[in-house]
């Protein structure tokens, strides 16, 4: 699919994008290149090819890099309601803002 320089302007339009003369050129240019890369991937049969969580797979063995589900930070509520202006029974204090 390839496009003109009015479809540029009006997709332009429609985004609400000021371009100047100069930039449709360079911006139709550029989205023809997309959509001729687009269609060159849309060619490649991928039939039977299984989706990858990483591409890097066909080339290397790749182990997650996961971590341990542990807790490595206690919750101190003291400590962070010292700076607190209000404090009542664990909860902040907050002014009463609806009458």
């Amino acid at each position: 699919m390839a496009l003109n320089l009015s479809d540029v302007t009006r997709i332009a339009h429609l985004a609400r994008i000021e371009l100047a003369p100069g930039e449709a050129e360079h911006t139709l240019a550029e989205l023809n290149g997309f959509f001729g890369l687009v269609e060159q991937m849309q060619a490649v049969d991928t039939e039977g090819v299984a989706p990858l969580a990483h591409p890097i797979e066909q080339i290397q063995a790749v182990s997650l890099r996961l971590r341990e589900d542990a807790v490595t930070e206690a919750v101190d509520r003291e400590a962070n309601q010292r700076p607190a202006p209000a404090v009542q029974d664990g909860l902040y204090l907050v002014p009463k803002v609806i009458e």
